[in-house]
């Protein structure tokens, strides 16, 4: 098995024995209130920049339960891939879109987003999101800019790019290494940051569930990288991509958005 690989199988097995059942409540549980937020958001940096017509298409890449394809259906695209790893965050993207009119528009992709970017036509996007730390998920920072360079091949002249993010660029030390999620009565999950080396950090996911009288501790962990705002217009320039817009957002996720020209 190859480094890349054995990292996206560990991504998959974290999210698939931890995560997923809990991902849409570590979000704040409101599926509508998370597609209200990212059509805010995408609405706000420009998009569409022309109205969508028939057969307009955008991709969300690592869609997970869907809000942001969700809201891309909502600008008007009528063809939107949402693509992911795992099937039940695809599952309950199917649902939701199903309660909320979009399914006609939101064609759920069960598989590796740069293997399926392989598949898609050159200039045939209008818009490619990789919400929610879909970028530094991937193994390396080589990884990283041989996506946007494919990313890059399918967006058509003018077409937007759309990156959240968490910037990784301090290191915390002490009990500043342990970050809290979310909490409710019947959950709370907490995360420990563990510094394996100048690109990479570790992500410890510790989500205690209440069961009956008690409380039952689960942990996993996945490695991410540690992306900055100035590395990631630097690759942006360098393979033609126009940076519009990049700086802190909501829940302190930075938002890049880059235009083909």
């Amino acid at each position: 098995m190859t480094s890349a690989a054995a990292h996206e199988a560990r991504y998959q097995a974290h999210y698939a024995s931890l995560l997923a059942p809990h991902y849409t409540w570590m979000l704040g549980g409101d599926p509508e209130a998370a597609v209200t937020a990212q059509l805010e958001l995408l609405r706000g940096l420009g998009l569409p920049r022309k109205q969508p017509g028939a057969g307009s298409f955008a991709m969300d890449l690592g869609a997970g339960p869907g809000p942001g394809a969700v809201a891309l259906a909502r600008l008007g695209f009528t063809d939107v891939a949402a693509v992911d790893t795992s099937e039940e965050l695809l599952d309950e993207l199917v649902r939701h879109a199903g309660r909320t009119g979009a399914a006609q528009a939101v064609r759920p992709v069960h598989d590796d987003i740069r293997a399926h970017l392989a598949t898609v036509p050159s200039r045939s996007a209008e818009a490619v999101l990789c919400l929610g730390d879909t970028l530094p998920h991937l193994p390396h920072r080589a990884d990283v800019l041989a996506l946007l360079v494919e990313i890059c091949d399918v967006l058509a002249e003018g077409g937007s790019f759309v990156a959240t993010y968490r910037e990784q660029r301090h290191v915390a030390r002490g009990t500043d290494r342990f970050l809290p999620v979310r909490s409710t009565a019947d959950r709370i999950l907490t995360c420990f940051l563990e510094y394996v080396d100048e690109d990479t950090v570790l992500v410890h996911d510790l989500l205690h569930t209440r069961d009956g009288d008690g409380w039952r501790l689960e942990t996993s962990a996945y490695p991410k990288l540690r992306l900055t705002a100035e590395w990631l217009d630097e690759q942006c320039a360098a393979i033609g991509l126009r940076v519009r817009h990049h700086e802190i957002g909501p829940r302190g996720m930075h938002v890049l958005h880059a235009v083909k020209p």
